[in-house]
């Protein structure tokens, strides 16, 4: 059974909380350790796995229970609890949220994926977000090589070029189109909110226009650093 907080109470991590996790990895006890982390730490990261599920709206699961999916998100946690290191600068409650969203956003966009590949795409007259083609023209071989590395570049570090509420995700969502390109020669406008909006049904479409010029500004100036150089260094533009 899941151990409950006190009722009516947000603050279910907390600097005791804090505290737990250095007390934790510092102890090689595994006794004391099974007892930090039930007492102090489990019910904070049960907690913090809801709220990033709900708050984001990751509903595109396997579990028709979310508490199977937080205990999965739990497990996972709890695997990786060993390399928090207070001396970065970094809290926990960060550090390990932004671990859950990570999961969370590769967790529900494999589960959508299918949709995604099965859906057809409407090549109207819309306008679209710059027509995005994927892997056409006279260098094809180097734009997949470029497009491969645009991808993890921006997916490692997707919580720094887009911090904030549900940008991250947004993101993500876009991403997903140019990991799927074997499937899809090019994404319109239409389409593309239609994909997101399935995701996230409250986000605005100015928000997604506004994300995708800043996904596709980020490749812009680095694809024609690639072209002009012959070597990628996204940290650089």
């Amino acid at each position: 059974m899941t151990k409950r907080g006190k009722k009516g109470s947000n603050n279910y991590f907390t600097q005791e909380t804090e505290d737990a996790i250095v007390l934790y990895n510092n102890t090689e006890d595994p006794e004391l350790r099974s007892r930090i982390y039930e007492k102090h730490i489990h019910y904070p990261f049960f907690k913090l796995t809801q709220n990033i599920i709900h708050t984001f709206k990751f509903y595109h699961t396997e579990v028709d229970n979310l508490e199977h999916l937080q205990h999965e998100i739990e497990t996972f946690l709890l695997s990786k609890l060993h390399l928090f290191n207070p001396e970065r600068g970094a809290k926990a409650y960060s550090y390990f949220g932004t671990i859950v969203k990570r999961w969370c956003i590769l967790y529900n966009n494999k589960n959508y994926k299918s949709k995604v590949n099965n859906s057809t795409i409407d090549q109207t007259n819309e306008d679209s977000l710059g027509s995005y083609t994927l892997d056409k023209g006279p260098d094809r071989e180097g734009l997949s090589y470029f497009i491969d590395e645009f991808v993890v570049y921006t997916t490692e570090n997707i919580f720094d070029l887009f911090p904030r509420g549900n940008d991250a995700q947004i993101a993500d969502a876009i991403l997903e189109l140019f990991r799927n390109r074997d499937h899809l020669t090019v994404f319109h406008k239409k389409a593309l909110y239609i994909y997101i909006h399935e995701i996230l049904p409250d986000v605005k479409s100015p928000k997604i226009t506004k994300i995708a010029n800043g996904l596709k500004k980020i490749f812009q100036s680095n694809y024609i650093f690639y072209t002009e150089n012959g070597y990628i260094d996204f940290e650089s533009n």
